[in-house]
């Protein structure tokens, strides 16, 4: 089987169930940047984060292409069977935060990205998780999305920004507090 089709060469592609959409619509746009999301996390996982938090992000890498598939499928029209999320993929995403929580100092403003290449990784794939939800809203707005998409992708970005703390913490990076000049 050839990778490419030639299908796509007028700019629509086709969701599971068959459905023809441009290739600028809101569901494409969707998965698209669940798909860089998840291309961000990949480069993340290939630092030096300990396998303890690779296996966090090969979990997390697991989901998103579960998310995916949610957002490549005709709602109205699919009858292929895809992966669920579920809501114990939300509770270990919070059970992770909560382990990290307890071994990082108390935040007391906000901090500016960056301190360490690894950690700068964390806070673009935290960017790139926040478009994602805003697109995933947006077109939630207009078709059908399946809640957890929303919880998870929301939940997502705050573990990003907790394991970017936590990946300061371990590589003694410096964490730079923002301090509005007033």
């Amino acid at each position: 089987m050839k990778i490419y089709t030639k299908k796509g060469d007028t700019g629509t592609t086709g969701l599971i169930g068959g459905t023809r959409v441009l290739k600028s619509s809101l569901r494409i746009e969707a998965y698209g940047t669940i798909d860089e999301l998840n291309s961000y996390i990949g480069l993340i996982r290939d630092q030096k984060v300990g396998d303890y938090y690779s296996e966090q992000l090969l979990e997390i890498q697991d989901r998103l292409f579960t998310i995916g598939s949610s957002l490549a499928s005709d709602p109205e029209k699919s009858s292929m069977k895809i992966p669920d999320l579920h809501a114990a993929d939300i509770e270990l995403l919070e059970k992770w935060m909560d382990e990290m929580d307890e071994l990082l100092p108390e935040m007391k403003s906000f901090v500016l990205p960056g301190g360490h290449t690894t950690v700068s990784f964390c806070h673009i794939a935290r960017c790139v998780c926040r478009r994602a939800e805003r697109i995933i809203i947006d077109l939630h707005q207009h078709e059908f999305v399946a809640d957890l998409v929303i919880m998870y992708t929301n939940r997502l970005s705050d573990y990003l920004f907790v394991l970017s703390r936590k990946i300061t913490q371990d590589l003694g990076a410096p964490e730079h507090p923002w301090k509005p000049r007033m």
